[in-house]
């Protein structure tokens, strides 16, 4: 059974990180997600708050919480990952700039894909990979899906917006079947987590990285909110593949599903609120 369960968590990993990449593909041109990026400040922003402050930010965290070495090398993981899907979605419930928001997954997304594998067997020389085996897994389940749905997008968009709803419920089913198979799998783990500092350190990387990116977000207000969301909102997909490719250990994955499940139940919220005092602020007007 236990055996049955493993590799139903593999497969839900990689049909979730499928899935949610080709769905922003087909769901955006290119044109559009490549214009913000001429702003280099914006960029040069995003890039600092997501793989130079919030790694620095856990680091620190574990300085005042120290984990054993399967729960930090999980939170590092998710502090390193960013670009995540779900990000899309936090922006439409904020009603937000949504364009935007797959932008900035555009830059994050292959900047991670490079960085992981650089920074990963640094830290964690646990991790059994080198950095080649670290990336392929990252290029071959988020990378290139999501150029294939671009390329959908761009030379076939009837048949890109078809598809787009289907992509979007089979990612959010795939991250329902991987969160059911590691509970089920990993239960006794995961509520030692949940009951543990652990969660506490998890709160404030989530915390301290949603303002991380308000305060680079610059004075635009949009901005803030997508780089808040965005940057606070990390990779589970690719700390989920890393956590189960380089480093295999069941409590690492089970920490990185829980800090996963965990920040949508902090920033779902946080995005509602935006959008109550957006709705809240045209009605004033």
């Amino acid at each position: 059974m236990s055996a049955l369960l493993a590799s139903l968590v593999e497969i839900a990993v990689v049909l979730f990180a499928l899935s949610s990449m080709l769905s922003v593909g087909v769901g955006h041109d290119w044109r559009h997600l490549i214009g913000p990026l001429r702003n280099t400040r914006a960029v040069i922003g995003a890039l600092l708050a997501n793989f130079v402050l919030v790694p620095l930010l856990m680091i620190g965290i574990l300085q005042f919480v120290p984990l054993d070495r399967p729960l930090s090398s999980a939170l590092f993981l998710v502090a390193t990952a960013a670009g995540a899907p779900f990000l899309i979605k936090l922006t439409e419930v904020a009603q937000s700039n949504v364009a935007l928001s797959a932008t900035l997954l555009v830059l994050l997304l292959p900047v991670t894909i490079l960085y992981m594998p650089i920074i990963v067997p640094l830290v964690l020389p646990q991790a059994r990979m080198s950095a080649l085996a670290i990336a392929r897994p990252l290029v071959l389940t988020m990378l290139l899906p999501l150029a294939l749905g671009l390329l959908v997008r761009a030379i076939a968009r009837n048949c890109a917006l078809r598809v787009q709803p289907l992509l979007g419920k089979l990612s959010s089913t795939a991250l329902g079947v991987l969160t059911a198979a590691t509970i089920l799998a990993n239960g006794p783990g995961i509520l030692s987590i949940l009951f543990s500092r652990a969660i506490v350190a998890a709160l404030a990387l989530i915390g301290g990285a949603f303002l991380i990116g308000q305060a680079l977000g610059g004075r635009d207000l949009e901005r803030r909110e997508v780089l808040g969301l965005g940057t606070a909102q990390r990779n589970i997909a690719a700390a989920t593949v890393v956590a189960a490719e380089a480093i295999g250990d069941p409590t690492t994955v089970s920490m990185v599903v829980v800090s996963s499940l965990l920040g949508l139940a902090v920033l779902f919220p946080i995005a509602a609120l935006m959008r109550k005092r957006r709705i809240k602020e045209a009605g004033s007007q």
